[in-house]
């Protein structure tokens, strides 16, 4: 769908009559680049309180979707389009990937001038399409929120690292001013851990309103289901020990880890080591697949979200890997996921990370650091064994996804913000 096939919303402006113990209503734009589930969830209460949300993401990006598709029960303020400049994205052709970003930035531009907001909270957004939004809203003197889910100029880095010094320097230092210098000049920022602060600090982001929250998965809409369902039943996987790794494989995980996996178990016939995804890492774990004859190792792409617990109901472990680079920059979303599924979590994760912290501290899983193979696989093997160990590692997930993904919790703390970023914006 391109820009130009999109119904318009109504360009009309609520009046800012407070409803019932609520505060004024606001015409809200949340685009998430990625179309995740648990922004599109916040999209969906932001309506339900009386605001007017469009809801944006790209269409030209692979990735793990949320529930995008209206629903009759949605709110009547509610609008969910995705832009796109009809390409898919070059994800690893960093020159022709910042020009069809910019490409897409200036089509997310119009779309956002059109609907006229009052503010726009925008997500998962690489630099160049984030700094095109932001000369679009400066323009008609709107503001910009910042939720922060990553650092793009550190991970471009190692996509960088074989290039020749002088070109890699150049590039690293040219990305980290369009996006730092799209933070600072941001209304504000939200950031998904405490972790970020400082890094952000050492780049010159102090911003003076800045806030903390943490990620969250949409528990109920991801729900725990038993291992035996349709979707397992289908894929022969139901009678089957399953390492399930779901979501996105970029340069920040390490496939390797996945294959070895399957290695290891190769002379167990009733283990499967099973990736859902697509992407760099999937296509290199195709290759070693043939070329290693890795029969025990299922590798499928995306699933509709609409399958999604039935996907995370099959695993007996769920696995969730990141590379030690990524530590402050990123806290896997799927880590989320698992908890609203109950399932025990392997996790080959820097102890820097907030995930693996969470995991941790809340005795979820078991984790070894991403360059620690041999613990990996130990760890495997000790999961795949004790099945006492297993039940105890899912049984807190509940009690703490019922609590810190409460969404009127949390959609709250973002009302709160974003009317504080409309106020200013109006002094």
């Amino acid at each position: 769908m391109s820009v130009d096939e999109i119904v318009l919303a109504p360009p009309r402006r609520l009046p800012t009559v407070p409803p019932p113990g609520k505060g004024p209503r606001r015409r809200i734009i949340l685009h998430d680049y990625g179309g995740y589930s648990f922004p599109i969830q916040l999209a969906r209460w932001l309506a339900g309180q009386g605001h007017e949300v469009l809801y944006l993401y790209s269409a030209d990006v692979e990735a793990p979707r949320g529930r995008l598709a209206h629903a009759a029960a949605d709110p009547a303020g509610l609008w969910i389009e995705a832009v796109s400049t009809g390409r898919p994205l070059p994800k690893y052709a960093l020159l022709r990937r910042w020009w069809q970003e910019m490409d897409y930035g200036a089509r997310l531009g119009a779309r956002t001038s059109a609907f006229h907001p009052d503010v726009v909270l925008s997500t998962n957004t690489p630099p160049a399409v984030q700094s095109a939004l932001l000369k679009a809203l400066r323009k008609q003197n709107l503001p910009l929120l910042c939720w922060v889910q990553d650092i793009f100029s550190i991970g471009a880095a190692e996509i960088l690292k074989d290039k020749p010094a002088p070109l890699r320097w150049a590039a690293c230092r040219f990305l980290e001013r369009v996006e730092f210098g799209t933070m600072r000049n941001s209304a504000g920022l939200v950031v998904i851990s405490d972790d970020f602060l400082p890094v952000l600090a050492r780049y010159g982001v102090r911003h003076p309103h800045s806030a903390v929250v943490e990620n969250w998965a949409p528990q109920g809409e991801i729900r725990p289901l038993p291992k035996d369902n349709p979707w397992s039943r289908a894929h022969g996987l139901a009678d089957r020990f399953v390492f399930l790794c779901a979501g996105t494989m970029g340069m920040k995980h390490n496939p390797g880890l996945l294959a070895a996996l399957a290695r290891s178990f190769r002379g167990d016939p009733e283990v499967r080591v099973v990736v859902v995804s697509q992407g760099i890492g999937r296509r290199w774990l195709e290759t070693v697949k043939q070329a290693e004859a890795l029969d025990n190792l299922l590798l499928l792409d995306f699933q509709p979200f609409e399958s999604l617990s039935q996907v995370l109901a099959s695993a007996d472990v769920a696995v969730v890997v990141l590379e030690s680079f990524a530590g402050a920059l990123s806290v896997p979303s799927k880590v989320y996921s698992h908890f609203c599924s109950n399932r025990p979590i392997l996790g080959a994760l820097p102890a820097s990370n907030h995930a693996h912290r969470l995991i941790r501290s809340r005795q979820a899983g078991v984790c070894v650091e991403p360059t620690d193979e041999m613990g990996f696989i130990a760890a495997a093997m000790r999961l795949r064994q004790d099945a006492a160990l297993r039940k105890s590692l899912a049984d807190g997930q509940a009690a703490y996804a019922a609590d810190a993904f409460d969404i009127d919790r949390i959609g709250s703390r973002f009302s709160a913000l974003i009317e504080e970023c409309c106020q200013r914006a109006a002094a």
